[in-house]
Order: structure tokens, then sequence, then C-alpha cells
């Protein structure tokens, strides 16, 4: 297979060495191979501390979970990225975040020892960490995708502060998701994706084949935006 220079994906991994909790990297190479397979080559960057990062210079970004301490390390670096994120997803861009990434996004995260992470407050949520209630098992949800089985470990409740803006990615079946009350499972808005479900969650093909779906759009339009200005 001759795999043209334009049909390049590139991927952005955001912290891919601090926030790699259960496998979440097995997100990315099952997106890889998917892309693959659909005739496209792709390349994966670790965004990490210190890094420079312009979410526009990428077709997917990827966001993974991390413990408490990983994450309020990430949480100090993460605000230099906060409007090029914005943007991306407000502009409807394709993005997954996995359980410490998905809480990040929101409003604040409230950990065990009572310390506040701020969030990027990018979308009206926040999370609290509940001690007496962990949350860990298999899980199995309804998505607009059809069925989802994964695997959930988190003590943090999330809830969304609007839901007129949020909506579930999925309504549980088994297990928690979110929270123990909601019976919801991440988040959808617009081409994000917030989710606790570890495994990997795109073992589940239903949704990684929606994914690069969305991935390959969204690398259509930015390959057809640059040819008509070199035009």
């Amino acid at each position: 297979m001759i795999i043209m220079a334009n049909n390049l994906i590139k991927i952005a991994y955001l912290y891919e060495d601090l926030m790699n909790t259960y496998g979440d990297s097995g997100d990315v190479k099952i997106i890889s191979y998917l892309l693959k397979r659909e005739g496209y080559d792709t390349q994966v960057d670790n965004i990490s501390l210190g890094d420079e990062f312009d979410a526009f210079d990428y077709d997917f970004v990827f966001f993974g979970g991390g413990q408490d301490f990983e994450q309020t390390v990430v949480a100090k670096d993460l605000p230099r990225h906060k409007e090029t994120l914005d943007k991306y997803i407000n502009s409807g861009q394709p993005m997954l975040c996995i359980c410490g990434g998905y809480q990040l996004m929101g409003t604040y995260y409230k950990t065990n020892s009572g310390v506040t992470i701020k969030g990027l407050d990018i979308l009206p949520l926040h999370t609290v960490f509940k001690a007496d209630k962990r949350m860990i098992g298999d899980t199995r949800y309804r998505t607009e995708w059809g069925e989802v089985q994964a695997f959930e470990n988190h003590s943090g409740q999330t809830y969304f502060d609007d839901t007129n803006k949020l909506h579930p990615f999925g309504e549980m079946i088994e297990g928690y998701g979110n929270n123990p009350q909601d019976g919801v499972e991440g988040l959808r808005y617009r081409n994000f994706i917030g989710s606790y479900s570890h495994g990997p969650l795109l073992k589940n093909t239903n949704v990684a084949n929606a994914i690069v779906k969305m991935i390959i759009e969204r690398h259509d339009a930015r390959t057809n935006q640059v040819e008509s200005v070199e035009n």
C-alpha cells in the first residue's frame, strides 16, 4: 500500500508520560491501527511538561488518566494550552479524554486531601473525590453508536453544571459512570468525548470506528483548506 504525504494524520497525546493509567495508550494504538487500515499513516506526538502545543496542528487530540499526584503536576502546566484547546473543542474538532484528562477539562477536581485542583474551565462540570465510594469494576452502557463494555476505577465523582450544554456519552446498564446518582457515563459535547472507561475504551470498535470517521473528516477538511490556500 502506498501512503501519500497528505495521508499523514497527526495525533497529539497530552502528557503520555504522566497520564497513562490502566492502558489508556491502547486507545491511541487502536486509532492508529484503524487509520492504517483505511490507508492513512499516523504520527503521534507526546505533548508533555513545557512543550509548545497548537491543537490545530493535529487531526486528533487524546488525553488519558492519571493518579492524583500526576494530575496535580499536569494541572500546573496545562493552563498554557487552555486557549488552543478551548478553540479546538468548541469548533467541533475530535478529542477523547479519559478519567483524569476528562476531569481536567472541567472547573475543578477536589482531591481526597481537600486540595482543589483547578481545571481548564472549558466545560461546565466539576469533580469531587469521595473516599467512601470507590467506583471500580466492569461497566456496560448504551451510546449513540451502540453498547460499550469497559472497566472503571475511580473515586472522583463528576457532575455537569450545565445540562443544557453537556450531554452524557452513555446511559448506564452496569456500573457507576460519572457518579452513583445520575446513571450516565462520560460526556459528549460536539466532537469531544470524555469518559471514565479504561480497558481501553476503544476496544469497543463501534466507538473506535466512529472516532476514526471524525478524524478522517477533520484531516480531509484541513488538507483541502491547505490546498486551496496554496492554489
